[in-house]
């Protein structure tokens, strides 16, 4: 039998108590990693971590990636656990908050960029700082979830797709700084993904996006999860700065 390409390896990721981020924790544990949930909701996560396979192996943490003592706070419980930086990064939580551009208050657009943009930043920085103070060389692998929505724009969600926009632009940047380290920073573009974030979203406008999918149907969070444990696998070791969607073929 052969060795599951994580074993031994921890693996962080954020908004892991539910939708897109439960699944690529799902998947990132059956290929063997220790995974550890971070979720501002800290029961989503433990809800994630009972799922997992050996649950005693991965561990849920309290994480408001908008505050950097809690991000620090966060990470401290998991390298105290596996006296080990994580060196596999997944930076999925996000929020999105319906609002027409003229009516947005600001609080609206500075909260959406505070969580998908800022806490990007401020896990990736603390995170690969501590994987580069390891004795030895640096082998590690981030990946950004950001949003096809980032290249085509959102009509009343601006400030998400700004935030996309930025994540985007942020995993090239920060690749093309670390390529030397031996971290690789990757970032995923999910289309129209049948996640509960879409529960509040009328059925006319779903079945309207379905319509523009040349797949036809809606994408599932662990088609996600795949894409996104294949860029943190050696399996990608000659991608960093790369952005791949993963839209059923939208507009095609």
């Amino acid at each position: 039998m052969s060795t599951p390409i994580f074993a031994g390896k921890v693996a962080l990721v954020t908004g892991g108590g539910s939708g897109i981020g439960r699944a690529i924790c799902q998947v990132l544990a059956r290929d063997g990693a220790n995974v550890a949930v971070a979720d501002i909701n800290l029961q989503g996560a433990q809800e994630t971590v009972s799922m997992l396979p050996s649950p005693g192996d991965h561990l849920a943490v309290t994480m408001d990636v908008t505050s950097k003592a809690s991000v620090d706070s966060g990470l401290k419980a998991v390298t105290d656990k596996y006296q080990a930086p994580p060196s596999l990064l997944v930076n999925n939580a996000g929020i999105s908050k319906k609002s027409p551009f003229l009516d947005m208050e600001e609080k609206t657009f500075m909260d959406v960029l505070d969580v998908n943009l800022k806490g990007t930043f401020l896990v990736s920085q603390a995170v690969v700082k501590l994987l580069l103070q390891q004795p030895g060389a640096a082998e590690g692998a981030v990946v950004n979830v950001s949003s096809l929505a980032g290249q085509l724009g959102l009509k009343n969600h601006s400030q998400y797709a700004a935030s996309k926009a930025g994540v985007m632009a942020f995993t090239k940047s920060v690749a093309g700084e670390l390529a030397k380290t031996g971290v690789r920073v990757n970032c995923v573009l999910p289309g129209l993904i049948e996640t509960p974030i879409l529960v509040n979203t009328p059925q006319a406008l779903v079945d309207a996006a379905v319509a523009n999918l040349a797949l036809g149907r809606m994408g599932q969070p662990e088609e996600v999860a795949e894409a996104v444990a294949f860029l943190l696998s050696d399996k990608s070791s000659y991608m960093t700065g790369s952005c791949v969607e993963i839209s059923g073929g939208y507009g095609l």
